[in-house]
């Protein structure tokens, strides 16, 4: 293992810290409808839990409106039941083969509450950032043990990998500031 390995590594893992927190954030909901927020919505599909997007068509009706059309019509009272227990305060209605699913308008205490929680993900990635930051220089620190690399090499290398850090930490708040945005806007 060199430097740059380590580096290399340290770098992947802060990029899928960063895409999950985009994929957390991506089911914050705002004010508006977007058909995102169903993606985690599980289906007891014949018996197997299956995402709610391999059995219906998800569609955006209006602004505060997503259709879910599913595949099979057996599947309507399922589907309907997944999406009402999914615990996302949404409450579908049938109207013959298309379940609409109205998502109500938040209210100010609301629009708080997902902040909060939009900036409880940020500091649990940053803190998964910073971990990856420690395990980097542990490895680094390794190297030099085992007389792979010089303390000036491996200096430098933890130089880099503040850099990085201080790089990804600023794409989070990025990400935040903008969600942040996002759900305060009425």
């Amino acid at each position: 293992m060199t430097i740059a390995d380590v580096k290399k590594s340290t770098e992947q893992k802060m990029t899928k810290s960063i895409e999950s927190l985009r994929a957390d954030l991506a089911k914050v909901r705002t004010g508006r409808a977007h058909t995102g927020i169903l993606d985690h919505v599980q289906v007891d599909y014949y018996g197997s839990p299956t995402q709610l997007s391999q059995v219906a068509n998800l569609t955006l009706i209006d602004a505060r409106t997503i259709g879910v059309q599913p595949y099979e019509k057996k599947m309507l009272a399922a589907v309907e039941k997944a999406i009402r227990e999914a615990d996302l305060g949404l409450n579908p209605a049938t109207q013959g083969e298309l379940i609409r699913v109205p998502t109500p308008p938040l209210t100010e205490e609301r629009r708080k509450e997902m902040v909060k929680l939009v900036k409880g993900e940020a500091e649990d990635t940053k803190i998964s950032i910073r971990n990856i930051r420690r395990d980097a220089n542990e490895g680094l620190k390794k190297l030099v043990k085992d007389k792979v690399c010089s303390e000036d090499d491996e200096r430098r290398g933890q130089e880099d990998i503040q850099k990085l850090t201080d790089k990804f930490v600023a794409e989070v708040d990025k990400l935040v500031a903008e969600k942040e945005k996002e759900v305060l806007t009425v």
